[in-house]
């Protein structure tokens, strides 16, 4: 006989961690099932950290969401006892007509966030980690930081498991399908039903939900740490995170913490479209350069 729960949610990674601690503190019988370890380095939350700003340059809309996950990211904080958000503070920079300049600067004005306006020049001096072009400009916002993103994953599960929910490691969904009376799952070990599913499956969501495979296309993503030459210029008290819009592209970075070096990557990378059970791992010179460069 299948296992029942109210819930079942699929992938337990940074997102999929949250889902299964917040339905279980609403007393809710949940179910989290995860294909590899908790947490792991195959998804898209490993590498230390991720950043979290309330700055949103993509739209304003996000800002209200990004208040309410700040008040989240402290009290879980309070439950397990460990530090899970470094502020730091955010550049935004841009060329001034560029994306990530204006679209920051209306977020700020639009919900009334403490912000300076800076020439790149001022950053520049401000931060001597920083270089940026005397004709960017750049919006300081100063809630901006990090959440140390695999031990979130660790905290949401801890916190899962004190309300009650059941998580499974090294247990992957073979099919799901919903009926009249809710969502049957199947697994590599058994056969539980629910009377709701979530799914957060990161880069394996197009399988999981074949309707969203043109769309959930997994993209290969690499990160650097470089060692600076001058380490005291890239310490969280000194050095901003950042999103940086330069002709090569747009960029984002993060002061040294957890593993030597100043942490930067590239949005899209090399833009290649992959398949996660086959992506290559490893990193290559090719891949080094634009990041060093």
């Amino acid at each position: 006989m299948a296992e029942h729960y109210d819930v079942i949610v699929v992938g337990v990674g940074g997102m999929g961690s949250a889902a299964v601690h917040h339905i279980a503190r609403r007393g809710r019988r949940v179910l989290g099932l995860e294909q590899f370890d908790i947490p792991h380095s195959l998804g898209s939350s490993h590498g230390v950290n991720r950043i979290i700003r309330l700055a949103y340059y993509e739209h304003p809309s996000y800002v209200p969401l990004l208040r309410r996950s700040f008040e989240l990211w402290r009290k879980l904080e309070r439950d397990a006892g460990e530090r899970l958000l470094v502020v730091t503070g955010g550049i935004d920079a841009s060329p001034e007509d560029g994306q990530v300049y204006q679209g920051s600067l209306r977020s700020c004005r639009e919900h009334g966030l403490d912000h300076e306006v800076l020439t790149g020049t001022e950053v520049n001096r401000r931060f001597p980690g920083y270089n940026l072009p005397a004709t960017h400009r750049a919006v300081f916002q100063p809630d901006a930081g990090f959440v140390l993103s695999e031990r979130a994953i660790v905290a949401h599960v801890t916190g899962a498991h004190q309300s009650g929910a059941d998580v499974r490691a090294r247990e992957s969904v073979r099919s799901w399908t919903a009926d009249g009376d809710g969502i049957g799952v199947t697994t590599d070990r058994s056969e539980y039903r629910a009377g709701k599913l979530v799914i957060a499956g990161g880069a394996w969501a197009g399988r999981l939900v074949p309707g969203l495979a043109p769309v959930a296309v997994p993209e290969r993503q690499v990160l650097a740490w470089f060692q600076p030459l001058r380490p005291h210029d890239y310490e969280p008290d000194s050095f901003p995170v950042f999103i940086v819009e330069v002709p090569d592209g747009q960029f984002y970075g993060f002061p040294v913490y957890g593993i030597p070096g100043f942490k930067v990557g590239k949005f899209h990378h090399r833009h290649e479209d992959t398949d996660p059970d086959a992506t290559p791992r490893q990193p290559d010179a090719a891949d080094e350069a634009p990041l060093r460069d």
